[in-house]
């Protein structure tokens, strides 16, 4: 079995092609194919693509409506060993 690792550019038709040598002849080969869409850093998915429900940080942001939220004292930061 052998491995191959390669980067390739879908066409506008949304087919990919590929033409891989083997190094063989007039045999059977068993093939699986695993892809995974690349994107480049420019690309900014939307809130719905990372998973988010549409609406949802406008209706959430802002939304409390209780009391001012305080944060209690936290004490003194207690000193600790370096391990390193």
């Amino acid at each position: 079995m052998h491995s191959i690792k390669l980067k390739k550019r879908v066409g506008a038709d949304g087919i990919l092609h590929l033409d891989i040598p083997v190094g063989i002849a007039d045999k059977e080969v068993e093939i699986m194919v695993i892809y995974q869409p690349l994107e480049t850093p420019t690309q900014q998915k939307t809130t719905q693509q990372k998973g988010w429900n549409p609406g949802f940080f406008e209706e959430v942001i802002g939304g409390w409506v209780g009391e001012p939220l305080e944060r209690a004292e936290q004490g003194e930061y207690e000193t600790r060993e370096q391990l390193f």
